[in-house]
């Protein structure tokens, strides 16, 4: 009873949170005077001030308060009185918005969150609408946030977050045990850290072991039994099983004062053979009928990154992840175009812990990709 009452106390405390970020939200629709957080479901109504003929008339207006599966009556007025009215929100909404951000676009977003172009497109007008500002401007190919939308981003990513926290909390608060996780060194440092940090807030009881290495060799120590949960780069066509959780654009990158003589070959930097990188690398340069050389190899993707932030030749990486550093290279120099890969998730075969399903099922959640089962 006392670690349930915690727990309530933390939830009270997040959504808090949560009601803060929504307030500083308000300011995006200024022609609303009363309104909701609507977060799907039903749930908790939430004191709204409106100004009548005889001054303040205080009333209740719906704000449903849903996460998942869960449906929680929360009686707690303080957390949620909010002193400026609110438009509705949709978490769908929001996190489709955050996607587009992300992706750079309509079409890579509506991969991302499982839904068709068209239907991506409807959403933000629903929520460009509701809001009564545009969010996207929109000059041929080229999309760009407008300043309502760079105001509402960070708060949406916040409301994420804080709902997707609040839902495992209340769904499995008790579980405990360890997960053996393998990832790729890169992807698990760009992209997993956030996720892993909340997964450990929400259950404090689960201990994470996370073991970083090249995709064949995370595959090769999966087969032996070594994890519960892997993570690994394949080509979107290859093997069978696992659920697809990412799509990487992948990108040239060179030094910013390397510069590349046409009559010489290539030099190239990349990881040791059967790594997906290395693959379209040399088969996108056969294919360009350009001539090319390896000059250092690695087993740490930070030791590639070293390798060509110092000059010594070009390498591969996620587009997401070029830094600062480093420039992105393409037609202009003669490089070829590189196909995208795919990040996939693989489940131990047998009947995995409670600990490491949820886990399994926040990664896929939150990447944003279908979470689509797969016979291992």
């Amino acid at each position: 009873m006392r670690r349930r009452s915690v727990q309530l106390r933390r939830l009270i405390f997040d959504m808090h949170q949560l009601s803060k970020a929504t307030q500083a939200m308000a300011i995006l629709s200024p022609k609303i005077t009363a309104g909701s957080l609507t977060t799907g479901g039903r749930g908790y109504s939430a004191p709204v001030a409106s100004r009548g003929q005889g001054g303040l008339d205080a009333r209740r207006k719906p704000a449903n308060l849903t996460f998942g599966i869960c449906r929680s009556r929360l009686q707690h007025p303080k957390a949620f009185a909010l002193s400026t009215p609110l438009p509705p929100f949709d978490f769908d909404l929001l996190r489709t918005f955050v996607a587009i951000v992300d992706n750079a676009g309509f079409t890579r977003a509506a991969e991302r969150v499982g839904r068709t172009q068209s239907t991506v497109s409807l959403q933000i007008k629903k929520l460009e609408e509701g809001l009564g500002h545009a969010l996207f401007e929109r000059s041929g190919r080229d999309l760009r946030l407008t300043g309502e939308g760079e105001i509402l981003l960070p708060y949406a990513r916040q409301l994420l977050h804080l709902a997707d926290e609040a839902r495992s909390r209340l769904l499995e608060p008790d579980v405990e045990g360890v997960v053996r996780l393998g990832t790729p060194e890169d992807f698990g440092t760009f992209y997993l850290s956030g996720v892993l940090a909340r997964f450990a807030r929400a259950h404090p009881r689960v201990s994470l072991e996370v073991s970083c290495n090249f995709s064949f060799n995370l595959l090769e120590s999966f087969s032996k039994g070594a994890f519960d949960l892997v993570l690994v780069k394949r080509e979107p066509s290859g093997p069978t099983g696992g659920v697809a959780v990412w799509r990487d654009v992948l990108v040239w990158v060179g030094g910013q004062k390397l510069v590349l003589d046409p009559d010489k070959p290539i030099p190239l930097v990349l990881a040791s053979a059967p790594d997906v990188f290395r693959k379209r690398a040399l088969a996108g340069l056969q294919a360009a009928k350009r001539d090319w050389r390896i000059v250092f190899t690695s087993l740490s993707s930070e030791g590639l990154l070293a390798a060509v932030e110092a000059g010594l030749g070009i390498g591969v990486m996620s587009k997401d992840m070029v830094p600062s550093g480093l420039k992105v290279l393409g037609d202009d120099v003669g490089l070829p175009a590189l196909p995208d890969t795919e990040i996939a998730l693989y489940r131990a075969p047998g009947r995995l812990s409670r600990a490491a399903e949820l886990l399994a099922d926040d990664i896929a959640h939150t990447l944003g990709m279908p979470h689509r089962r797969a016979k291992l």
